[in-house]
Parts: C-alpha cells; structure tokens; sequence
C-alpha cells in the first residue's frame, strides 16, 4: 500500500504544480496585454499641441483629419476626436481630431466665370481650397471655365475652408446626349438648375432625415458634417450618359 500512496502523492503534487504553473502564464498574459492597452483621454477643447504631446505621452499617434469653422471654439483647439474619451486601445493606435479654425473670417469670393486655374489661385489667396472639382459638357461656355461654386460666393456660416467646383468640359460630340455630374454635396437648387440648363429634368427629390454620424473609430476617417438641402445620392450615376429624356431622381438631406 505504501508506494501507491507515494506515487499518488507524486502525481497529486505534480497536477497542483501543472495548475500553479497555468494561472502563472494567465497571469502573466493578462498583465502583458492590459500592460499595452491604455485609455484614450478627452483631447476636446485642448490645443492640437497639447493633445499630441499628452497621446505622445501614452503611447498613441494623433492624427489632425480635418479643420472646421466653429464660433464656439477657438482656433488651434480640437473640435472632435476618433475614438471618445474613454475607449480602451492597444498602444500605437491612432486618434484623429478635427482642428477649429475659429469663426470664419474670409469671405467666399465669386469663382463663377472664371477660369478653373484662376479660381484655384482666388481661393487659395483668401486662405480657402478646392474642394470636389466636377466636369460638365457644357457649350454655353469655354472648356475649363467654372459654371457653379458651392458655397456660393458671400456665404456666411460655412463649415469647411473649400469650395466645390463645376467646371465646364468640352461639348459632348454626340447630338442631345451629356455626361451626368457629379450632384453630390451640390444644393439642391443647383443641381436641379446645372440640370435644366441642358433640358435634363428631375423628379420629385427623396427627402432623408439624417441622423447625426458617429465620429469613427481607429483608422476610419472623421466624417464631415453634412449640409441640410444637399444633395446625398443621384441616380443615373456621375458618368452615366444622358439625354433630354432622361429623368433624374436626387435624395436630398432634410
């Protein structure tokens, strides 16, 4: 009976050393992996310099994604951040921001008659940008000439420092037959008015309630606010060959 009891013993104590050892590895495991995960702190309202010294600080990069007017934040603070305050990340991850530019100070300039190149260089001088450039067959004016500008020139209250182009391409060679714009982010008055310059009709616009978009998260981009009365999607598509008979449906942003 004797050295079964002992080889019992041996394999009892050999099944507590098997057990310590395995919480041990978990133990260590966890440790490792909460070791490299840390919180992402609130950056709103800080200074974009303050904020990349404090993610520096953790162990994150900090990414500026956008620049927005804003009357309520003072220029060179952070508007919004991807992911909140509060999310648990590995190290290295990325946070993007969206950087306040301050009350909008510049004043839109008219851009519509003038060359593509010439507008470009009107913008950029009052500290704005090209936004979305789109091509239209257009024979009313000469290739390269802007037909329409959104925001329109004076706009007060605008959210982003660019301004989307229309600009006149080259006359369709094909009798009655036009390529569809690209309308999206357009007003909807003028995407219906670009339209019925060519005889191009729309039908009554769908019209969507949006919903206020998440900020993203990881390496998704901030998504930008978007505009009520813009349009959000076209049907046929940007590129699609049209006629006189075509008609054209928009969804619209309530």
């Amino acid at each position: 009976m004797r050295p079964i009891k002992n080889a019992f013993q041996i394999l009892l104590l050999l099944m507590v050393l098997i057990v310590v050892g395995l919480l041990s590895a978990i133990s260590t495991m966890s440790i490792a992996i909460h070791g490299a995960e840390v919180q992402v702190p609130a950056l709103q309202g800080m200074t974009v310099a303050d904020a990349r010294s404090q993610t520096a600080g953790l162990g994150l990069n900090l990414d500026v994604d956008n620049r927005y007017y804003s009357g309520d934040v003072a220029a060179g603070h952070i508007l919004t951040q991807s992911p909140p305050s509060g999310t648990v990340v590995r190290r290295e991850w990325l946070v993007r921001v969206s950087e306040s530019l301050g009350p909008q100070k510049v004043e839109v300039p008219d851009v519509v008659g003038h060359g593509e190149r010439e507008a470009a260089f009107a913008l950029r001088r009052v500290g704005l940008e090209v936004g979305v450039t789109a091509r239209l067959p257009y024979g009313s004016a000469a290739e390269g000439t802007v037909i329409a500008q959104d925001p329109p020139a004076h706009a007060q209250g605008i959210a982003r420092p660019s301004v989307n182009l229309l600009v006149a391409d080259a006359a369709d060679d094909a009798p009655d037959g036009f390529v569809m714009p690209e309308l999206v982010g357009l007003p909807l008055a003028g995407a219906q008015g670009l339209l019925a310059r060519e005889g191009i009709h729309t039908d009554a616009p769908t019209i969507v309630n949006v919903a206020v978009q998440p900020l993203g998260s990881g390496d998704q981009p901030l998504r930008p606010p978007i505009k009520p009365g813009s349009v959000l999607a076209q049907v046929p598509m940007a590129g699609a060959r049209i006629d006189q008979s075509t008609l054209v449906h928009l969804s619209v942003a309530q």
